[in-house]
């Protein structure tokens, strides 16, 4: 039987400031900086995938 979901905490002073600086940086990405981003993150599932071995 799964677990019942927690209330998402509110967050005040000084995370509340940290989590929208956060928010914020990330809304402002451009389109070649989220392309780059994706690449890499691609690139290092593909080469996680050769060091990681799954059994099923």
């Amino acid at each position: 039987m799964a677990r019942p979901i927690k209330e998402t905490p509110i967050l005040f002073g000084e995370d509340a400031l940290i989590f929208m600086d956060r928010a914020q940086k990330m809304e402002n990405l451009s389109r070649e900086e989220r392309a780059a981003n994706r690449r890499l993150l691609e690139t290092r599932v593909a080469n996680a995938r050769n060091h990681i071995e799954v059994c099923w």
